[in-house]
């Protein structure tokens, strides 16, 4: 091995690129959680009063899942460019493209779980007083989810342009 090409894969390299399928699966399901079990608490108090309207109010608690949804395809495509020492060649450039694709799809999936957890214990406790107030709840749960959704394309972005 000629010291040019040690220069371009550091043994650490790897580093970065596990570091970003953790923030990505850390930070997505992060995300996921908080606005399944912000949604889950509003959907619990309704569930006493109107069980009726369980099934609809569960729309949150569904697009909150599909977060996590995001933060693993990131992840096993990561994890999918990455091979063992042997047969490796990771540049430092492959490393911090794979940290910066984890953090995008991380971060924004943990907005995008908070803005749909508010939203959604909100909405499913004003669905239970107004049926009307349905169509726009999902419309700002649909705006909330794409927050996640342009993590997800910036993340895949950045995957096809890590190998060089």
């Amino acid at each position: 091995m000629d010291s040019g090409h040690s220069e371009l894969s550091p043994k650490f390299a790897p580093f970065f690129g596990m570091a970003g399928i953790a923030c990505a699966m850390t930070f997505g399901c992060l995300g996921a959680a908080y606005g399944t079990a912000k949604s889950g608490i509003g959907i619990a108090g309704i569930g006493t009063y109107r069980p009726d309207l369980i099934m609809k109010s569960l729309i949150p608690v569904v697009m909150s899942g599909i977060i996590a949804v995001y933060a693993l395809v990131i992840a096993v495509l990561i994890a999918g460019d990455m091979k063992p020492p042997p047969e490796q060649h990771y540049s430092l450039f492959a490393g911090f493209m794979h940290l910066a694709c984890g953090l995008s799809v991380g971060l924004s999936g943990c907005a995008a779980g908070y803005a749909i957890g508010v939203v959604g214990d909100m909405g499913v406790r004003s669905y239970m007083q107004q049926s009307r107030i349905f169509v726009g709840m999902v419309l700002i749960l649909i705006f909330g989810e794409v927050l996640g959704l342009y993590g997800l394309i910036v993340g895949l972005i950045l995957n096809t342009h890590s190998s060089g």
